[in-house]
């Protein structure tokens, strides 16, 4: 069958985790430590696929722009990277969603500069992506076409097998582009998309993986840093939620992963909390049979000001010690200052000075009902001084003081074209406050100490007593090393991370050393 569009994206991106989308966060990893192997089998394996080799679930993104594109009338395929060969010859355009292209995000940044720099495994797999098509375009004369949230990254710099980038939503603008390409018009090589009125935003066709289902787009509060629209927030209606659900729920998903930037802003207007929309959501989805329901994002301020919701929440879904939450959650800073010139909105109702009580009670709120947050400080703006950072090590310190569960990580504030920081330079290490360090250091120590206090949850699932026990210990004496390395880490102002450019796993030399240092990390005394 001959296709308009032939959607796909590379394997950092169409592969559903093994089943967790935690696991996405090693590709942020230098490629060069991380065997292929572990990602090819455990991190990001492969999709099944149809008897034609089109993608039985794919990224909540792609299958959101085959359905804009489908309701406009062309006829379109989502097909995983590894069959892409089989339908170049089969239609004029291939439109490819990207993430992390560059390994410029925030995650990547810091786990880069953390272990010594190099490509990580999500810019390793576009480059390896890119140049499978950069091959394909020049046998099948097709028109490639990129977008998604990594579509930034590549209109700093765009790969001249890409004839246009399209940064922003897709409802209003892409159907136009795309009937340009079909065409031969003259497309620009890089588009700007309108946002999209809530009406036109159309419901997935087929099966997203982990059960994805968005339910709010934009961010009202408006943080400098952020790329999310603050101009155009949006809650979906209930039943296109639904409807999504029970599509998912055909492809084989009993559980529901919902897409937004705060689960607590479900219904809001002008950022108060709606008890009652939520409580529905909530209700509504797991009366129609899943399993559970998941969500990446919540806001402090909004758990602060809303503890009732936070409980009915857990008490809905049915979360417990052994079936706890973790969303990411943005700390950001323990320095008023800073916060006051770049986030100004997102203490709201409250204000910067109230920051510290904010996170502290929140923190307790959501403990309350096992929701651990993973908190994301930004770290590295250009007029941020060591006094701005010891004030985050004072946050951070007092988190621990309290014994809250919860996992910190300090990222690098990165300068994303569609932010208002957009022209800031870019942070290096030997350009952040010297104290950095100690805060990383204070975060991840705690990190690895929470982990361990959960590994009864996370190992529960493990029948065999013997093998249960077994994995226990290799956590243990696994954590113990990473300690060490962040203690080095901090005690050399990140001097030592040089040391760590050289190692490359990804060779046959490279597996043997890996292997032979897992069996002496197994083997050190506890």
């Amino acid at each position: 069958m001959y296709y308009d569009v032939v959607l796909s994206s590379d394997r950092g991106s169409f592969t559903d985790y093994g089943g967790s989308s935690v696991l996405g966060y090693v590709a942020c990893m230098p490629y060069r430590l991380v065997p292929r192997v572990f990602m090819d089998k455990f991190f990001t394996p492969k999709v099944p696929t149809d008897s034609e080799g089109k993608a039985l679930y794919a990224p909540y993104a792609l299958r959101k722009i085959e359905a804009i594109l489908s309701n406009s009338g062309f006829s379109v395929a989502v097909v995983p990277p590894e069959n892409i060969r089989k339908f170049a010859n089969r239609t004029k355009i291939i439109g490819i969603t990207a993430h992390d292209p560059y390994g410029l995000n925030p995650v990547s940044a810091k786990l880069s500069f953390i272990f010594g720099g190099g490509p990580t495994w999500t810019a390793e797999f576009f480059s390896e992506f890119g140049q499978m098509l950069k091959k394909l375009k020049t046998e099948n004369h097709v028109k490639i076409i990129a977008g998604g949230p990594g579509a930034w990254e590549l209109s700093l710099n765009v790969p001249d097998w890409i004839d246009t980038v399209f940064v922003g939503e897709a409802e209003a603008d892409l159907p136009r582009i795309i009937k340009g390409m079909l065409e031969n018009n003259d497309i620009p090589k890089i588009v700007h998309g309108k946002n999209a009125k809530l009406d036109s935003i159309p419901t997935i066709k087929n099966p997203a993986r982990l059960g994805e289902v968005q339910i709010t787009r934009g961010c009202p509060r408006g943080c400098k840093f952020c790329s999310i629209t603050p101009e155009t927030f949006r809650s979906i209606p209930i039943e296109d939620v639904k409807k999504e659900v029970e599509i998912n729920m055909k492809g084989g998903w009993k559980r529901v992963e919902f897409i937004t930037d705060d689960v607590m802003l479900y219904g809001s207007s002008k950022l108060r909390t709606n008890h009652d929309a939520i409580v529905k959501l909530f209700t509504e989805v797991m009366n129609m049979g899943v399993d559970g329901i998941w969500f990446p994002h919540i806001s402090a301020p909004a758990v602060r000001e809303s503890p009732k919701t936070v409980k009915a929440i857990s008490e809905i879904v049915h979360y417990d010690v052994d079936r706890a939450a973790a969303p990411v959650v943005g700390l950001e800073t323990g320095s008023t200052r800073i916060f006051e010139k770049y986030m100004t909105a997102k203490a709201f109702p409250w204000t910067p000075k109230d920051w510290k009580d904010i996170i502290l009670d929140s923190t307790a709120i959501m403990n309350n009902y096992y929701i651990y947050p993973c908190y994301t400080m930004t770290i590295g703006y250009p007029e941020e001084t060591e006094e701005d950072v010891e004030q985050s090590i004072d946050l951070v310190q007092s988190i621990i003081d309290h014994k809250l569960t919860a996992w910190i990580f300090p990222l690098p504030v990165i300068p994303i074209s569609t932010t208002y920081i957009a022209k800031n330079a870019y942070p290096k290490p030997e350009k952040l406050p010297k104290n950095y360090w100690d805060l990383l250091y204070l975060s991840w120590h705690y990190d690895l100490q929470i982990t361990r206090e959960l590994i009864p949850i996370l190992t529960n699932g493990i029948k065999n007593s013997i093998a249960r026990r077994i994995v226990k210990m290799m956590i243990d004496k696994v954590f113990s090393s990473i300690d060490n390395i962040f203690l080095e880490l901090k005690n050399t102002k990140g001097e030592v991370s040089k040391n760590f450019s050289q190692i490359n796993i990804n060779n046959t030399i490279g597996v043997i050393k890996a292997i032979y240092w897992l069996i002496r990390i197994a083997a050190k005394p506890m």
